[in-house]
């Protein structure tokens, strides 16, 4: 149940921790904790995705270390046995990237819950919100990696040649094509050779929900790769392959969900 519906979060707002995890691609001139201090869900803790990435690179959101993490989540007054959703108030999709993160050091995939439709939906509905300071309790977080879960850029080169996993991109085509500058500056277009192009927005509807499973099975079919084959998805920092790793997940209740940490910020570099 990676997805929660807005009725669940609502009936069950008492006994969960709530995460808003509302981040903003730099254009758009949008912030997301400015807008969590305004209006969030009520008992929601903002996550700030860059301040709570690795500090020490270059590279946008990568993964922290994981002493840091368990520090992170300590004083946001996470507990290893916490049931959590996610939430965002992004066109991106922002709170998947959240999900990863708390899969990848070690919270159990059953407990970590994303909100269909994020804060527009909840806004749209008429719930509950507030803009009540949340001062949690610290915790003793525990961390365990699962590195298995992260690629790195001498891996996705190795894979061209040894074809171990599939990577696919969730950029817009236009991008993955080369037909369109990236967006960040020192970057060439194109994509990863043999990868394979699914944008992120073709698995969102208008309101923000996810489509159907059907659907979404349908969008990864036309891929026309092997579905059973393992899967690794990349996009321009780490954020949007994070909904495509989520997405699968909803049709692969056996995926653990893979990233191209460094994406094409990296991977691009001229």
């Amino acid at each position: 149940m990676a997805l929660v519906k807005t009725d669940w979060l609502e009936k069950n707002i008492k006994n969960i921790k709530i995460i808003d995890c509302s981040w903003h691609m730099p254009q758009t001139k949008r912030n997301g904790f400015e807008e969590y201090k305004e209006n969030h869900i009520p008992n929601a803790i903002f996550f700030d995705l860059d301040k709570h990435s690795k500090i020490d690179t270059n590279l946008p959101h990568m993964l922290t270390d994981i002493k840091s993490w368990e520090e992170i989540m300590n004083n946001m007054g996470i507990a290893n046995n916490d049931t959590i959703v996610v939430y965002d108030n992004s066109d991106v999709i922002s709170s998947c990237r959240c999900w990863y993160n708390l899969i990848y050091f070690g919270h159990n995939p059953n407990l970590v819950h994303v909100l269909d439709g994020g804060f527009k939906k909840w806004k749209k509905e008429k719930k509950v919100t507030n803009n009540l300071k949340v001062i949690p309790k610290v915790s003793k977080y525990s961390c365990k990696e699962n590195k298995d879960l992260v690629k790195n850029k001498l891996q996705i080169n190795e894979n061209i040649i040894k074809k171990e996993f599939i990577v696919v991109d969730a950029r817009s085509r236009e991008r993955f094509e080369g037909k369109v500058s990236e967006p960040r500056k020192g970057l060439r277009s194109g994509s990863i050779k043999n990868s394979f192009c699914l944008p992120y927005s073709e698995l969102i509807n208008e309101d923000r929900t996810f489509i159907s499973k059907d659907e979404i099975l349908k969008k990864f079919k036309s891929l026309k790769f092997d579905l059973d084959e393992n899967i690794v998805f990349s996009c321009g920092s780490g954020i949007t392959a994070s909904v495509l790793a989520l997405a699968y997940s909803l049709i692969n209740d056996k995926y653990h969900p893979t990233i191209y940490d460094g994406s094409w910020a990296e991977y691009g570099m001229i």
